[in-house]
């Protein structure tokens, strides 16, 4: 697991990320790199981690699917 940090503002908002070269390299392997490829790498790295906690977690039964989404759509 990788540690990214933050760096805070002197309100404590968060104004920047520090983030691991390794991961960096992992998620960006070019070295020159746009912003639009940016945005896609920084997306496909999260959909795909979210993917490999979704494939730990229990299934649902297509009611119980239902009825999350019903609740979640309320609140």
């Amino acid at each position: 697991m990788y540690e990214i940090n933050y760096l805070t503002d002197a309100k404590g908002h968060k104004t920047a990320a520090i983030v691991p070269i390794e991961l960096w390299l992992h998620i960006f392997p070019e070295i020159d790199i746009s912003a639009d490829k940016l945005v896609e790498g920084v997306e496909n790295y999260c959909l795909n981690k979210a993917m490999d906690e979704g494939k730990k977690s229990p299934l649902f039964s297509r009611q119980e699917a239902l009825a999350y989404l019903e609740i979640d759509d309320i609140s």
